[in-house]
């Protein structure tokens, strides 16, 4: 079933492809339940996390007075913010220090490596877990690189600054201000943004920006942008959130998903 039946059992990836898992997916209270049984049974909490992020069935859900977005566009899965609602039910029997270590900091308490973890999710929720960190994460990352390009530009200029950076950055990158690409957003989800976006949704917008400059470009200018925002990462030094992410993105695996 795709995201619009709303559930996560299988959800549309790149191209508009939908990947499908088994519809048999427990409901979310049996998911927590056996979650936290694994635990007091001797599993280590983080595998029983990510057996449960697996077996998880709801794109997005208002818990505790908070609403949660799993499932960015329909297509790109945000599973640390899954990891941080399923660790609110087990908080009691899980580490502080590693609780605050995974949720804060990125690092995974134990070793799980990258095929392990696509296993765990399964393959439509790993396969949009790529589109996230692709299409989320590198394109604030690229967003972030081209603002401080046009800060140096204006640095460097005799007389003057440019204050709307963020104004530039949307020009050199989608070809658009930012009025003109939040009319485009609307017509195309219909989704009206104001002059303050909450997390969820510039998420949400970041995504669509993605997906835009996809289309927009030409592969070349394509492979480029997405090697400055990869680059972008590395000078962050983020080596623990490639951790946090469940893989190390790079130019060649952006090539195979999206070329």
């Amino acid at each position: 079933m795709s995201s619009e039946t709303g559930t996560l059992e299988g959800v549309v990836v790149d191209d508009g492809e939908v990947d499908e898992e088994p519809i048999t997916l427990p409901a979310p209270d049996e998911t927590i339940f056996r979650m936290r049984q694994a635990i007091l049974a001797g599993q280590h909490w983080f595998e029983a996390l990510l057996g449960a992020i697996g077996r998880w069935r709801l794109p997005a859900e208002d818990y505790d007075g908070r609403h949660f977005e799993y499932l960015i566009g329909g297509e790109a899965f945000d599973w640390l913010v899954l990891a941080e609602r399923l660790i609110e039910e087990i908080e009691d029997i899980v580490p502080r220090d590693e609780r605050d270590g995974l949720l804060f900091d990125g690092r995974w308490p134990i070793e799980v490596d990258d095929e392990l973890f696509a296993l765990e999710l399964g393959q439509a929720k790993h396969s949009a877990h790529l589109n996230y960190l692709y299409g989320v994460l590198v394109e604030e990352a690229l967003q972030l690189s081209v603002e401080e390009e046009i800060h140096k530009e204006n640095f460097q200029r005799a007389w003057g600054q440019d204050p709307r950076v963020d104004e530039n950055m949307l020009m050199r990158v989608y070809g658009k201000p930012r009025e003109q690409l939040y009319e485009q957003y609307r017509d195309e989800t219909g989704i009206v943004l104001g002059e303050h976006l909450t997390y969820n949704q510039w998420k949400a917008f970041t995504y669509f920006l993605f997906k835009l400059r996809l289309r927009r470009q030409d592969k070349a200018r394509v492979a480029s942008d997405t090697r400055k925002g990869l680059a972008q990462l590395s000078r962050m030094e983020l080596a623990v959130s490639a951790r946090r992410r469940g893989v190390r993105p790079d130019e060649a695996g952006f090539a195979a998903r999206f070329g």
